[in-house]
């Protein structure tokens, strides 16, 4: 390595951090602002959760293009892009006034996170090397922060401002900032000698396509909470501060799940056994939510928030576990988030859709609680000693298990 460590280890993970924080509040400020949107643009449920869908698409498309467009791009150009496209869409929604201007504004928000989550998994696999765990961590709590804070400051801002844009548009602040530490302070490694992307993708390996459906499943809870909670508990007579707080509280133990899991898991090569307790965790609020709503709502979402928080966190180290190569880690990584996201994308609409043709939302939290159960078999297949020849014939596999071990 050509930089100094100290410097990699210190303010790589604040550039970590800053890039972690700004790649939610562009789906995570709608919810609680969503009668107001509807109101404002005539959307419809569907309609709203274009919203969510559609950004969350880009980050599976783009994703997936990245063998091809990432080699061409560069990791530089690329994260600098990302944060402009972030930028330069809550810019336009602190202007926008209709329906059809707030989705293309979504579009271009979902390309800039698409690009920049496509690459951190493959930054921290090559900043961090004996750290993944931690360093995934904190990233993970960081883009939780990023969006819980979001979704409770957004009616506070209308609230005060009387304009629902500059709830959804306040962020692009967050989004400059990440861009000036991007450039002046990741480690200077970084900047003489960038890794070269490998060109091959993982369309071929069935242990891609399991880990990518794995991770789609069981983080689609989040995209339907920041959705939909708040629309459910309006519609139980909260107010849109009480339901943006929701998202808050749920943040806040995503968070919590997100910084302790290193620590949990660190003397293990094993993530079956947290991925299984997180999974009952989340499975557990669910079934609260399904079935008694209004008697612990605040248990209910703060289970939910651990699950979903411990499992983005886990699934995205499972996924690096395999393959010891960063290049070939960093590619794995950006095809499981490709295909995931684009399942993750999807289940908000499904829920979406159960609330419009049942006229409740009961359907919807049904679904979720059925896929984590799902989830919970599929976990067994995911032993340490299987990642070698899972993933024969792709870079570093050889290597993978000795790399967790240590």
């Amino acid at each position: 390595m050509t930089y100094d460590k100290a410097r990699a280890g210190g303010l790589g993970l604040l550039v970590i951090v800053a890039l972690g924080i700004n790649l939610r509040p562009i789906l995570t400020s709608i919810g609680p602002l969503l009668a107001e949107i509807r109101e404002a643009t005539g959307l419809g449920f569907q309609g709203a959760s274009l919203l969510t869908v559609l950004p969350v698409l880009c980050m599976g498309l783009l994703a997936l293009a990245l063998p091809w467009i990432g080699p061409r791009l560069g990791e530089n150009r690329g994260m600098i892009a990302g944060l402009l496209a972030i930028a330069g869409a809550c810019a336009w929604r602190l202007l926008l006034d209709s329906g059809l201007a707030l989705i293309a504004s979504a579009v271009l928000a979902g390309a800039g996170v698409a690009i920049i989550q496509a690459l951190v998994p493959g930054v921290v696999k090559r900043w961090f090397p004996h750290k993944v765990p931690a360093a995934m961590g904190l990233y993970s709590a960081s883009l939780m922060a990023g969006g819980g804070s979001a979704a409770v400051l957004a009616p506070v801002l209308v609230q005060h401002s009387g304009h629902w844009q500059l709830g959804l548009g306040a962020w692009v602040g967050l989004a400059v900032l990440g861009l000036l530490l991007w450039c002046l302070l990741r480690p200077r490694e970084a900047r003489a000698k960038e890794p070269a992307r490998r060109g091959a993708h993982f369309f071929g390996s069935r242990r891609a396509w399991l880990l990518a459906l794995y991770f789609g499943l069981i983080n689609g809870g989040y995209t339907s909470m920041v959705a939909w909670l708040p629309m459910f508990y309006r519609q139980l007579g909260w107010s849109a501060a009480g339901s943006g707080r929701l998202i808050g509280l749920m943040t806040i133990f995503q968070v919590l799940a997100a910084l302790s899991m290193p620590a949990l898991i660190r003397r293990s090569s094993d993530r079956r056994p947290w991925l299984a307790l997180c999974l009952t965790i989340q499975l557990a609020g669910f079934a609260g939510l399904l079935l008694a709503p209004t008697l612990l709502p605040l248990p209910w979402v703060a289970m939910i928030g651990y699950g979903l928080g411990a499992c983005f966190a886990l699934s995205l180290t499972l996924t690096l576990d395999h393959l010891a190569d960063p290049g070939a880690a960093g590619g794995l990584a950006a095809f499981v988030q490709g295909i995931g996201f684009i399942i993750t994308g999807i289940i908000p609409y499904l829920t979406g859709w159960l609330r419009d043709a049942t006229g409740s939302f009961q359907a919807s939290w049904t679904l979720l609680a059925l896929s984590v159960l799902l989830m919970l078999g599929v976990t067994l297949r995911f032993a340490p000693t299987g990642y070698a020849r899972a993933m024969r014939g792709w870079g570093g596999a050889q290597t993978a298990t000795a790399e967790v071990a240590r």
